[in-house]
This record gives C-alpha cells, sequence and structure tokens, in this order.
C-alpha cells in the first residue's frame, strides 16, 4: 500500500464525526515492506445519497515507515500527487503555530487564488474547506478532517475554496503548502461562525457541551481582530467570489 487519496463529502450541522469520505480515488503502490500507522476509514460506512462530493478537495494519507528509532514520511512527492488529483504548482510553504481554542479563517485570496496542502506537523487541528464558487452544486458546503501529529493526514483544498481550522490540542503547528504568493490586499474571509453555514468546529462551549454552532458558545474560541470582522457568506456580493466552472 502507498499514499491514499480520498474524496470528501459536505457536512451540514446534523452530520457527526469529522471525517466521511465516499470514495477512494488513487493507491499508489510499493513493493517494499514498512508500517502503516493509520489505517484508512471505512469507505463503504460513509457512503449516503444526501452527502455530496467536494469536488477537488482530497484526504490525503501518506505511507508512514516507522520502527523502533522513530518515523519517516514524504510529505510531497509531485508525480505522486499528481497522479492522485493534486496537479498544482506549490510555490509558497507556510508555518503557524497556534494555541487551543484558536480558530484561522476562513480566508481566501480571490485575484492570486490559493489552493492548499494542508499538515499538521505537532498537535491536532480540524481542518475545514468551504466552497465559495458561485453556481456550484455545493456552493456554500463545507467539509472538514482531524488533521495531527498522529494520524499524520493531509487536507488539500483547492483553489475557489475557503479555508479555516480550529486548534483542538493545546498547541499545534501547522505547515501549509500554497500555489500563489501571498498578496496583501487580496484578502477576503467569511466569519467562521456564519449561522448559515453552521460549522461545527469541535470545539467545547464552557459547559462543557461539544461543538459550535451559529454564534453561542463563542467565549472559548479564540480569534483576531481581522478574522472576527469577516462578513456572512449570504452578505459577500457574487464579483468577490469565485466563479464555478465545471472540469470536462
Amino acid at each position: 500500500m502507498g499514499t491514499s487519496f480520498f474524496q470528501l463529502t459536505a457536512f451540514d450541522g446534523s452530520l457527526a464525526g469529522a471525517n466521511r469520505h465516499l470514495e477512494k480515488s488513487h493507491l499508489d503502490k510499493r513493493d517494499f515492506d514498512k508500517t502503516k500507522t493509520s489505517e484508512a476509514p471505512s469507505i463503504e460506512e460513509s457512503q449516503t445519497e444526501e452527502s455530496p462530493i467536494l469536488d477537488g478537495v482530497l484526504l490525503v494519507e501518506p505511507d508512514v515507515f516507522a520502527d523502533s528509532r522513530g518515523f519517516f514520511l514524504e510529505t510531497w512527492h509531485q508525480d505522486r500527487y499528481q497522479s492522485g488529483g493534486i496537479d498544482v504548482n506549490f510555490v509558497q510553504d507556510n508555518h503557524s503555530r497556534s494555541r487551543k481554542g484558536v480558530i484561522r479563517g476562513l480566508h481566501y485570496q480571490l485575484e492570486h487564488p490559493q489552493a492548499k496542502l494542508v499538515y499538521a506537523v505537532r498537535g491536532t487541528i480540524f481542518d475545514v474547506a468551504l466552497d465559495i464558487r458561485t453556481g456550484s452544486p455545493t456552493f456554500g458546503k463545507w467539509t472538514g478532517a482531524i488533521l495531527s501529529d498522529e494520524n499524520r493526514r493531509q487536507l488539500f483544498i483547492p483553489a475557489g475554496f475557503a479555508h479555516g481550522f480550529a486548534v483542538l490540542s493545546d498547541m499545534a503547528d501547522v505547515t501549509y503548502k500554497c500555489s500563489d504568493i501571498y498578496t496583501p490586499g487580496d484578502e477576503y474571509g467569511i466569519i467562521y461562525s456564519d449561522p448559515d453555514l453552521d460549522i461545527d468546529w469541535h470545539l467545547d462551549y464552557e459547559d462543557g457541551n461539544k461543538g459550535m454552532k451559529g454564534y453561542s458558545g463563542l467565549t472559548q474560541a479564540i480569534v483576531s481582530n481581522k478574522d472576527i470582522c469577516y462578513p456572512k457568506l449570504r452578505d459577500i456580493p457574487d464579483n468577490s467570489l469565485f466563479i464555478y466552472r465545471e472540469r470536462i
């Protein structure tokens, strides 16, 4: 078995769990022994007619080689990732560190759109992709995945989606590859607590209840002054969003 790529289905507030995978899109095989430290999720259990695929969003499970010394994995291999559906040219790598309860996002660049490959080097995050392509059959739908230094998964978020994540561990180091450079003045976003989106960030209310939906329980989130001022998706004009183009 080798690096695996999974398509992700859309969430709504009623769906439980962090990862729902509809279809395994690619599996690369190698001819040498190793220890895989995480098993692929059950695809059959995740199939639902109510949950459409978010086109292009991929959960990646790299090969992990573990022994008594530790482990080794490749977090990017251009030919292999291209064959798995990630055919982009990455030009910038970023690294952020955040403490528990931080939410970063939901961010996007419009004139310089960025596809991203996200990886939690340390700690645990809930990573979210939101379709903001007007005319898309999944416009306004989101999906998410738990990324951690234990499961060593990656999430690929194509251009045309907004991105954000919540930190679930005491601290998290997150790296992500970008297909275009960061461009000041081309920064856009959606408020992470948009009630229409109803994103469950997998954080805790102060009363101990799991989840964070709408505008309730926000005292638990740590958000930048810029991110807290972003509008709801429904208040963003079409010319500040992407246009859906069906892939041929």
